[in-house]
Formats: structure tokens, C-alpha cells, sequence
């Protein structure tokens, strides 16, 4: 038998959304040798969220699964002008996507890396042009919903690599769908 990636005792989080401010660690890489991905911490070392891409980098399906390995949003890529990604969630049908990202050319839009529909809300994700803030997620309005800033080392002091960042999430906001769109961001850079 397989062993598993979490310690025993180790509580389940399955709480996707809080009442305050969340702040998660991010490490694009997998935790299952040779697959591509990436795995969430909560802000007590906990992991929450992952990504295992067994099949390429950058391929055309991913799945977000929780601590437990269930499958919360499928993830596939459409091959349109400049790339849409359509989300689905496990807990709907596969007719309608959850939500949908258009990424947008950087020439005409800027900072702008994509636009992201879920039902009648608008989000966009914005590069930063901070040496230390990777990306935003802001809605219609320009307030900040979730944002990415690189952790340069660890509670312990350890100096952590590019491949590490620390996300801010704001409150009343669904974790799951966040992680979902990180994902797609990391897709989007060939990060995953």
C-alpha cells in the first residue's frame, strides 16, 4: 500500500470559506514523485488544497482536490486565441462551467493577465509590477479578493525558492475557488 503524505492525527480542514482573512502558503510542486502540480498549506502547516498533474506539464485537464483527495473543480483548457480555461465544479453537472478564465495578450492589456467569469461576477488577475507581489485577483471594483506575494524563507528561517509564495485570501471569499483560479494562473506561467 501507498504511503500516505500526511502525518497521522493530522485533522481534516474542510471548511472553504471563513469569516476572516486566510492566509495559505502555496509551493508549486507536487507531493507524488515524477507529476507536476502543486500543494496548499493553511497558515498552521496543514495541507488544504492539491494539484497532481500525473499526465505533462501544462497539460489540458487538471483536477483541485482537497486534504482527503476529493475532487472539488476540474480544470481543462480551451485552445481559443490567447487560452480559456473552463472550471468545473464536482458537485455540478459538466454541462455548464462553474466559472471561466480568458487570458488576455499582454500587449493590449497591460499588468492584466485574465479575465475570470463565475456566474455574474467579474474578476481579473493582474501581474504585479512589485518585485514581491507575484499576482491580484481583484473584482469589477479593483478591491483586492486574493493576493500572491513571494515567501522568501520560512517560520524556521529556511530560505525558500521562487517556487513558493504566500497568498492572501480575504474573508467571505470561497478558499476552493481561489485555489482553483491559482491554478489556472499557475497553468497559465507553465508553473504546473
Amino acid at each position: 500500500m501507498a504511503k500516505k503524505v500526511h502525518p497521522h492525527g493530522m485533522e481534516a480542514i474542510d471548511n472553504f470559506m471563513t469569516s476572516k482573512k486566510e492566509t495559505f502558503t502555496v509551493w508549486m510542486k507536487s507531493l507524488v514523485c515524477n507529476s507536476n502540480g502543486c500543494t496548499i498549506y493553511n497558515s498552521k502547516g496543514q495541507i488544504v488544497y492539491r494539484v497532481d498533474n500525473y499526465d505533462k506539464k501544462c497539460s489540458r485537464e487538471v483536477h483541485l482536490m482537497d486534504f482527503h483527495g476529493n475532487i472539488l473543480f476540474t480544470i481543462t483548457h480551451r485552445f481559443l486565441a490567447f487560452g480559456r480555461w473552463d472550471g468545473y465544479s464536482n458537485s455540478e453537472k459538466k454541462e455548464k462551467p462553474y466559472f471561466q478564465v480568458q487570458r488576455y495578450c499582454k500587449l493590449v492589456m497591460r499588468n492584466t493577465v485574465c479575465q475570470i467569469k463565475v456566474a455574474s461576477a467579474t474578476y481579473w488577475i493582474l501581474r504585479s509590477s512589485a518585485a514581491k507581489v507575484a499576482f491580484t485577483i481583484v473584482d469589477v471594483d479593483g478591491d483586492i479578493v486574493a493576493q500572491a506575494k513571494q515567501k522568501l524563507q520560512s517560520s524556521s528561517e529556511v530560505v525558500l525558492g521562487d517556487d513558493v509564495v504566500t497568498l492572501e485570501v480575504k474573508s467571505d471569499v470561497d478558499h476552493s475557488l481561489i485555489m482553483a483560479l491559482v491554478t489556472v494562473y499557475g497553468l497559465i506561467r507553465r508553473r504546473m
